[in-house]
C-alpha cells in the first residue's frame, strides 16, 4: 500500500449531523424499549448477542484467542475458548449495565446492586482530599465505578474521550453529571492537571491502554506492554497515592463487586532507581492481579500488546 493511500486510510471520518442525530434517536427508542423488560432479561439478550459477536467477528475473536495463548500458554484449547467467548459477552452486557444503572442505583438502595472489599481506605483517603489517582481496567463494570463515587458526592473527575456521535456523546455525559460525576476530555486533561490536583480530587484512569512506541514498557501477562507515561509521572511529580481496582460482575447479574487490588504510596517510590518504570510496573501487576481473578471479564480483544520495545523490534528486523 502506497503513503498516499495510507495517509487516506487514516483521515478522520466526517461525521453527517443528521445520520448522527437519527442514529441518537434510534439509541433513544432502543433504551425506551430496553427499560420495558427487566434488566435481567436484559442481559441474558446480551449475552446471546456477545456469543454472535464471538462467532461472527472473526479479527477480534482472533485478537482475542492469540492475547489468550500468550497469556495463559498452561491452559487447554477449551478454556481459552469459552474464555473469549464469555469475555464477548461480558462487553455487550456493558453496554446494558451502562443504560440501566442511572435508573436502578441511587443512594438509598446500592447495596441491592453492588458490594466493596477491602475498599474502606480509599474511601478515607477520597473523603480527605489530599489528591489520589484511582485507576482500573478494561474489566468488568469500569462505568459504574465513577457513577457511584459521583453518587456519594466524592470529589471525582474521570478521564474519557468523547465519542464520536456528539448527540449520544452529550447525552450520556449529562446523565453522569446530574449524579456528580465530573468528566475531563483526554486531549485536554493535562491542561487542567493542576486545579484538579490542588483541589484535592481524585482522579480516574482507565490504564491498560497500549501507549505506542514511546511508552513505559512493563511486564504485562509475561510479555512487556507499552504503558502510558502520564500517571507514573503525574504521580510522581504531585506526589499523589494510587489505587489499582475494578468492579467486577457476580454471576450474570447486575451486581458488582467493587474491590481494591493494591494503594502504591509515595513513599515507596522514593527510593527506586527509575521511579517511573517502578510505579507503571507495581500497578500494571496490580491489575494483572484481579484480573486473573477471573479472566472472563477482561477485554482480549483491545490490542493491549500492540507495540513492541525497541530490542524486540530490532531483533525481529535481523532475524526477518
Amino acid at each position: 500500500m502506497s503513503a498516499e493511500k495510507r495517509k487516506k486510510r487514516k483521515k478522520k471520518k466526517k461525521h453527517n449531523p443528521v445520520s448522527d442525530y437519527l442514529t441518537y434517536l434510534g439509541m433513544r427508542l432502543g433504551v425506551a424499549i430496553m427499560h420495558c423488560f427487566p434488566v435481567e432479561n436484559n442481559l441474558r439478550f446480551a449475552k446471546k448477542l456477545g456469543s454472535l459477536m464471538w462467532k461472527h467477528y472473526h479479527r477480534g475473536r482472533d485478537r482475542a484467542l492469540t492475547n489468550l495463548h500468550a497469556s495463559f500458554p498452561e491452559k487447554d484449547e477449551q478454556w481459552i475458548h469459552a474464555t473469549g467467548q464469555r469475555s464477548f459477552q461480558q462487553i455487550v452486557m456493558l453496554v446494558v449495565d451502562i443504560l440501566f444503572t442511572p435508573k436502578l442505583v441511587r443512594k438509598d438502595n446500592w447495596q441491592q446492586y453492588s458490594r466493596f472489599i477491602n475498599a474502606e481506605r480509599i474511601k478515607w483517603m477520597m473523603k480527605e482530599e489530599k489528591g489520589l489517582l484511582l485507576l482500573t481496567a478494561h474489566y468488568g463494570n469500569f462505568e459504574i465505578m465513577g457513577y457511584m463515587m459521583g453518587l456519594f458526592g466524592f470529589n471525582i473527575y474521570s478521564i474519557a474521550r468523547p465519542l464520536d456521535n456528539k448527540f449520544i456523546n452529550n447525552w450520556l455525559y449529562g446523565i453522569r453529571k446530574r449524579k456528580g460525576q465530573k468528566i475531563i476530555d483526554k486531549k485536554g486533561a493535562s491542561a487542567i492537571m493542576t486545579q484538579v490536583v490542588d483541589e484535592g480530587a481524585t482522579l480516574g484512569f482507565i490504564a491498560d491502554q497500549d501507549a505506542g512506541k514511546k511508552g513505559v514498557f512493563v511486564d504485562f501477562f509475561g510479555r512487556k506492554a507499552s504503558t502510558y507515561k502520564s500517571i507514573g509521572l503525574m504521580a510522581i511529580q504531585y506526589n499523589l497515592p494510587i489505587g489499582v481496582g475494578c468492579c467486577r460482575r457476580v454471576d450474570d447479574r447486575f451486581f458488582f463487586e467493587m474491590e481494591v487490588q493494591r494503594i502504591i504510596t509515595p513513599d515507596e517510590w522514593a527510593d527506586k532507581d527509575d521511579p517511573l518504570k517502578w510505579v507503571t510496573q507495581e500497578y500494571s501487576k496490580a491489575m494483572e492481579n484481579f484480573i486473573r481473578k477471573d479472566p472472563t471479564q477482561y477485554w482480549w480483544l483491545h490490542r493491549r500488546w500492540k507495540h513492541r520495545p525497541r530490542e524486540e523490534r530490532k531483533k525481529t528486523a535481523r532475524t526477518g
